[in-house]
């Protein structure tokens, strides 16, 4: 387990960050997930990877959580949403091995952890468990809900996959769910997508965008610095 963790934390190295999206003219979508309120943490219902006492990790149950939002404006023609972690180390040498620590001066970058675009203009809402509902992989591709995208963690895994931070990291994660109101019902996109090239079609056709930031730790004392 400890090393195949090692192998996705390596795919990261070779995502660059991605671009930033005038929002000058973007208006505020209302954005709700259950059970993470805004700042809050991350239930481990939620994790790819939870806290354990033997070997410091272990699968998690891995559900992409119920996501809901406001309508956007007359114009919006889909919806799309990217979930991504702001705090993932650039330097993953020392990532979850023993007596070592990954500090939290280190550089960050994004992860994308959610994929999810050409979601129809009619919906408001994902259910519980909607897209994962277990560890297994998901296929890029369409779905009943919208088209997947792949995500950080390589191999051809699509749609969500949750938090797995290393867990020696020093801080906890910060993970951003955003929906997104675009004036376009089908991004021009290749096939299998990742997130940077979400970021990149999205551009300038974002009529109003929301996000709710979760926090996330497999560090047992980093995470008892967020019950307080």
């Amino acid at each position: 387990m400890a090393r195949w963790l090692r192998m996705s934390w390596l795919v990261v190295a070779a995502v660059a960050a991605a671009p930033s999206i005038p929002a000058a003219r973007a208006r505020a979508l209302g954005v709700t997930v259950d059970h993470v309120r805004n700042g809050g943490v991350i239930p481990p219902v939620y994790a790819f990877c939870v806290a354990s006492r033997t070997g410091h990790t272990a699968p998690g149950p891995n559900r992409s959580p119920a996501i809901a939002w406001s309508h956007g404006p007359a114009e919006t023609r889909s919806y799309a949403i990217v979930m991504v972690d702001t705090d993932a180390p650039t330097d993953f040498a020392t990532a979850d091995k023993e007596g070592a620590v990954i500090p939290a001066a280190m550089t960050r970058r994004d992860f994308y952890h959610w994929v999810l675009v050409d979601i129809p203009p009619g919906a408001g809402a994902l259910a519980d468990g909607a897209d994962s509902a277990g560890p297994a992989a998901k296929p890029a591709g369409p779905t009943p809900h919208g088209v997947r995208g792949l995500n950080g963690y390589g191999g051809g895994r699509a749609g969500y996959d949750g938090p797995c931070p290393p867990w020696n990291d020093a801080i906890a994660h910060h993970y951003h769910i955003r929906v997104y109101a675009l004036d376009v019902a089908h991004l021009a996109l290749p096939h299998p997508f990742a997130g940077t090239d979400v970021m990149t079609a999205i551009r300038g056709h974002v009529l109003a965008r929301g996000e709710i930031v979760g926090l996330y730790t497999q560090n047992p004392d980093v995470a008892r610095t967020l019950r307080r």
